[in-house]
């Protein structure tokens, strides 16, 4: 499925919870650089393209994701996505019926590496739902991306020629701009990864 290939060293062993780095409470100190380790070995386990999965983290970089300030935005706006990799609730149960996962979609805001492997989970989901003949105007990975923010049928609809909207050809272009900064992320933490995400089997 993938259309660049990151090599990736061999797989660690179980999850130590004290390896879990938890973002920062401080704004603008998140980098989802600190997370290429789990982006590279999740995306080892599921096929999908860890620039892909990268480039997702940076585009979803755009609000704190240290967990008080991710509960107190839930309380706030109780439909909110949780996670390095804002993941809404629907989306984090399909997931967790696909692939029968342990974890809760709570967990995602308390562990990184989980909501890196759900985020990846999905995108292998997608993928496997995209129209076999396609427009050309986007690369799989663009699509890809594009349905992991627009949904599924919209994906598939961009897929087949349909003009994206304002805010999915924004997260379009944001993804083309943090391409460089996606790769140079996974460059710098490819020697190693991080451990399994505790609610994946």
């Amino acid at each position: 499925m993938t259309e660049e290939v990151t090599e990736v060293a061999e797989r660690p062993g179980p999850i130590d919870d004290g390896d879990v780095r938890t973002p920062p409470l401080r704004p603008g100190g998140y980098d989802p650089a600190d997370y290429a380790g789990y982006v590279l070995r999740s995306a080892a386990e599921t096929g999908v393209s860890p620039l892909l999965l990268m480039g997702v983290l940076h585009n979803e970089a755009y609000k704190p994701h240290h967990p008080l300030l991710e509960r107190l935005w839930q309380w706030w706006k109780p439909g909110a996505s949780f996670g390095v990799a804002n993941m809404h609730r629907a989306t984090f149960e399909q997931v967790r019926r696909a692939h029968d996962l342990d974890g809760r979609w709570e967990d995602l805001r308390d562990d990184p590496a989980f909501a890196v492997h759900a985020a990846a989970l999905h995108l292998t989901d997608l993928d496997r739902r995209l129209p076999e003949r396609r427009t050309r105007r986007y690369t799989r990975d663009e699509l890809l991306a594009l349905g992991y923010n627009a949904g599924e049928r919209n994906m598939r609809a961009f897929a087949r020629g349909v003009p994206p909207g304002p805010m999915a050809r924004s997260y379009l272009r944001r993804l083309r701009l943090n391409r460089h900064r996606a790769a140079q992320a996974l460059a710098a933490g490819g020697d190693s990864h991080g451990p399994r995400p505790r609610g994946s089997r």
